[in-house]
C-alpha cells in the first residue's frame, strides 16, 4: 500500500489536566512535513517512527497532534527517511557556521544550557571581545569533535570537553563579559564540563 502524500492532522497545546479547553487546529500536512517533525523526536529510527504513524498521535513542541494511523512500509518509508540528512562525521568543525552553543554540566538529570550567538555576540561597553569570542577562543585551542546530526535542530553538533582551568576561565568571563539574564541562567550550571556547538546544515 502506497504512503499517503497528504495527512489531515489536528493538533492543540498538550495540557496536564483531564480536559482541555484549547482550540484544535485542523491542518493538512505532506508526508515529508509530518516525516520531519517525527524525526525531531525520535531521530532516523525507522521501526518507531513506523509506530508513531501507526498509532496517529505524538507530543511535540508541547502540542499534541494526531491523525488517522496508517501501515508504512518498511521498504517505502526507507526511501522517504533517505531524503533526510545523516550524521557526517567527515565534516569539518567551521566556527562561523555556529549559531548557538549547549553548556553541558557533569551534574545527572541536569539539562543543557542553551546560549545563542545572537545574545553572547554584543561587546559589553568598554570590553574588547565578547562572551561568545571565549567559546571561540576555547574551541581554537582545541578543534570540537564530531557528535551527530541532530534532526530537532537541522544541525550537526560538536563537542568539545572542558578542562578545569577552561571552565574555571569559561565561569570568569561570563561574570565580566555576559549580559544579565545570562548571568542568571549561567548561575544555575555550577560546573561547564563540555560545549556543544550548534552548526546548521
Amino acid at each position: 500500500m502506497a504512503l499517503p502524500e497528504t495527512i489531515p492532522v489536528r493538533y492543540t497545546e498538550e495540557e496536564a489536566e483531564y480536559l482541555s479547553v484549547r482550540p484544535v487546529v485542523r491542518q493538512t500536512f505532506r508526508l515529508h512535513e509530518l516525516i520531519d517533525m517525527l524525526l525531531g523526536v525520535t531521530g532516523k529510527d525507522l521501526a518507531r517512527i513506523q509506530q508513531i504513524l501507526r498509532s496517529g498521535t505524538i507530543v511535540f513542541h508541547f502540542y499534541r497532534y494526531w491523525w488517522e494511523g496508517f501501515e508504512a512500509g518498511a521498504g517505502e518509508l526507507a526511501a522517504v527517511l533517505a531524503r533526510f540528512p545523516d550524521a557526517d562525521p567527515s565534516r569539518a568543525f567551521r566556527a562561523e557556521a555556529c549559531t548557538a552553543v549547549l553548556l553541558e554540566s557533569g551534574a545527572h538529570n541536569r539539562p543543557p544550557v542553551e546560549i545563542a550567538r545572537a545574545a553572547a555576540a554584543r561587546k559589553p561597553l568598554f570590553r574588547s571581545r565578547s562572551f561568545w569570542d571565549c567559546f571561540l577562543l576555547l574551541a581554537a585551542e582545541q578543534v570540537p569533535a564530531y557528535r551527530e546530526y541532530s534532526h530537532a535542530r537541522r544541525a550537526d553538533l560538536y563537542k568539545l570537553r572542558l578542562t578545569p582551568q577552561q571552565s574555571a576561565f569559561l565561569a570568569a568571563e561570563a561574570t565580566r563579559l555576559a549580559g544579565r539574564e545570562l548571568r542568571a541562567t549561567l548561575r544555575h550550571l555550577p560546573d561547564v564540563s563540555r560545549i556543544v556547538f550548534v552548526c546548521p546544515r
